[in-house]
């Protein structure tokens, strides 16, 4: 079976062609630059990208692939979760490809995807499900953070999940705090590589319950405070790699405990 695969749950409009589990292409259109001056992503600019560049993306998905759109046997799409807007122009695209073409419509949930991602492997990508085993998953993708326990494909339950902001969040808000540029989580990440984490101590919110969920805004919080209280602190250059190394020590354990355990 050969389907073109249709994802804009958020900012980055994307097609890929799969071929009985092989990625045949996979073409992306990314929308940081369009985003970066009001330091998030924009749902209305978020759409109006979508619209100016899903038929562009999926042609050039269907050129590399080497076939076309007569060829193939499904449409596939992203059905959710995401930014409603934005899920609205790949999902009608979806629909309006499948009625033209008779062909299926398989909609798709992106967390999921997330979650069985591991399992496409080599080069090219392709989908190796025998050697899927039972497992227990972290997924950590922008506004979610689960806990999740696979037992089959596609036979899977939520352990826990966060009650606040996702781990994605907290990154981008503490980022925006330190005034740092758009996408602000991996600008921390870049800085935290020259830093010592265990130069300043945050909240580690829910870090010692016995539950499998997560809350991150606490932490968030714990860094507002403390830059208050030490407003030179983000503008010292030298201070800043171990504040962004700080920060994400407090994430990652937090993520880390509670998956491992």
């Amino acid at each position: 079976m050969r389907l073109l695969a249709i994802e804009t749950s958020c900012d980055e409009t994307s097609a890929a062609v799969i071929h009985d589990g092989a990625v045949e292409s996979l073409v992306v259109s990314s929308q940081i630059e369009t985003h970066s001056e009001y330091g998030g992503v924009v749902p209305e600019l978020a759409t109006r990208e979508h619209l100016a560049n899903l038929q562009p993306v999926a042609r050039q998905a269907l050129s590399e692939a080497g076939t076309t759109a007569h060829s193939l046997d499904a449409i596939a799409a992203t059905r959710g979760p995401g930014l409603p807007p934005a899920l609205m122009i790949g999902w009608k695209a979806a629909q309006s490809m499948a009625y033209a073409l008779a062909k299926p419509l398989v909609g798709v949930h992106h967390i999921q995807a997330h979650l069985y991602s591991p399992w496409f492997t080599e080069n090219p990508l392709r989908a190796k499900w025998g050697l899927f085993e039972p497992n227990v998953s972290l997924v950590v993708s922008g506004g979610h953070t689960l806990l999740v326990k696979a037992e089959a494909p596609l036979q899977h339950s939520v352990l826990g999940t966060t009650q606040d902001d996702a781990a994605g969040e907290c990154f981008d808000k503490t980022a925006k705090l330190l005034g740092l540029a758009y996408p602000g989580g991996p600008e921390i990440d870049r800085l935290a590589n020259d830093g010592d984490p265990n130069a300043f101590e945050f909240a580690r919110p829910m870090l010692n319950q016995s539950n499998d969920d997560f809350s991150f805004s606490g932490l968030k919080t714990s860094v507002r405070y403390f830059l208050d209280k030490n407003p030179s602190i983000a503008s010292d250059n030298s201070l800043l790699p171990d504040l962004c190394a700080s920060i994400q020590a407090a994430i990652v354990e937090v993520l880390q405990k509670k998956t491992l355990r």
